[in-house]
């Protein structure tokens, strides 16, 4: 098998039945593998160390209590920072005003806490536990999705590496708790899919599931077109030209488009449609993306950004609460090189979803902590695990040595989480 070639420009053909069996199969073991494994250090965490500097908190319309003992840890561990916000949502709804809080909860988008209130009510009133149970399945369709789509790009073996190295992320552990990033990637993931199937109208309904999930998911709709323009270039370029005149070949552009700007529309759609919600309750449209300022984000440009994380990085080592920072260049700076890979080896579409997808998050920072919350962002772009998966695919000691150095991060991290230290 080829390592760090270009992918073939058209899906591989291998039985769609065989590679779900295969997904599906690895995928559990690796879900299965995680979960047990983060649940039994949840537990643990919170019987051996003190709660952190971070005391619980309390969002509108969600209250939670002080670690105490007991089994209930299992669940109530995950009950953290902002997955109260979407859990208040789920049981109050949007509020225009938080007092003493932020100006409103606009910036958590609803298509998660409207599915934990759907489900809630079918499990008789219990919001954390319906909130558990989407982000866990989510999450087990997410790195099936992953295993198909890396297959048709990659191979197999890669696709097996890509699902391990994206379960064991050191920040994976937001995927198992009510966070959006699950449910998120899944959706991100089934538009790709079904774009690299040439089925335009499931890209832009799961699109636009997307759009509703995440601030950025309109991004897809970006990405999406892009793939469009891509897949019409592939087929002029072996050949699908019909006559050399300039209204030819504009109609055949235009023929082979209007899906695909259809999905991207469709995708936007989404966002669009939560904006109008927020004119309709407060007369309000942008509240979504101008409520940022009052959670202390503003603007940089990202390589100042860059500048500044790797600046306060390396200026406080060995020294609390300094180590934050050199956590989150530890996090972020491999996601760049990744991210390169991606620019030059991945498909078009794959580069710009990766790449606005990363540029927002920089350019709009907390300035005591420039990359705050970026490792969790970066969840969802799972092209950066391509390139790792495609390294280690010939070098089985490098591989060994990335499952573990990840793997322990992913511990460290999970402790930090449950026991409300500052890892959101």
């Amino acid at each position: 098998m080829k390592t760090e070639a270009a992918p073939e420009t058209q899906p591989r053909t291998a039985p769609a039945s065989d590679r779900l069996r295969r997904a599906l199969t690895h995928a559990l073991l690796v879900f299965l593998g995680v979960r047990i494994g983060l649940a039994v250090v949840a537990v643990l965490a919170t019987a051996l160390l003190p709660s952190g500097p971070n005391p619980p908190l309390s969002a509108i319309g969600w209250d939670t209590a002080p670690i105490t003992p007991g089994w209930h840890n299992l669940v109530t561990a995950w009950e953290r920072f902002d997955g109260l916000w979407l859990l208040g949502i789920a049981g109050e709804g949007y509020v225009p005003e938080v007092p003493d809080v932020t100006s409103g909860n606009a910036v958590f988008f609803p298509l998660y806490p409207m599915a934990i209130r759907g489900l809630s009510y079918l499990l008789g009133g219990h919001p954390l536990a319906a909130a558990l149970l989407i982000s866990n399945l989510a999450f087990l369709g997410a790195l099936v999705a992953l295993y198909v789509l890396t297959d048709i790009e990659w191979g197999e073996t890669v696709a097996r590496r890509s699902t391990l190295y994206l379960a064991l992320l050191p920040t994976a552990y937001f995927f198992l708790a009510p966070y959006t990033e699950s449910l998120f990637l899944l959706l991100v993931l089934l538009a790709f899919l079904a774009a690299r199937r040439h089925r335009w109208l499931l890209a832009g309904l799961a699109g636009s599931g997307a759009a509703l999930t995440r601030n950025l998911g309109a991004v897809v709709g970006l990405a999406l077109l892009f793939e469009g323009v891509h897949q019409a270039w592939e087929r002029r370029m072996s050949g699908d030209a019909e006559t050399p005149g300039p209204a030819s070949r504009l109609g055949w552009w235009a023929r082979r488009m209007w899906r695909p700007a259809g999905a991207a529309l469709l995708t936007v759609a989404g966002t669009g449609a939560y904006l109008l919600f927020w004119w309709k309750l407060a007369r309000e449209p942008l509240a979504p993306l101008t409520q940022q300022a009052s959670w202390q984000r503003e603007f940089e440009l990202p390589w100042v950004t860059l500048w500044l994380g790797t600046k306060e990085a390396f200026r406080w080592i060995g020294q609390y609460p300094g180590g934050y920072h050199l956590m989150d260049w530890l996090l972020v700076a491999p996601a760049l090189v990744a991210a390169l890979w991606v620019a030059v080896r991945a498909r078009l579409s794959y580069a710009v979803y990766t790449w606005v997808s990363l540029i927002v998050p920089l350019s709009f920072i907390f300035a005591p902590r420039p990359f705050m919350s970026l490792p969790r962002f970066l969840l969802p772009l799972f092209p950066l695990v391509w390139a790792p998966a495609l390294w280690a695919e010939r070098r089985p000691g490098v591989h060994t040595v990335m499952v573990a150095a990840s793997a322990a991060g992913l511990g460290v991290m999970t402790v930090l989480f449950v026991t409300w230290y500052f890892v959101f």
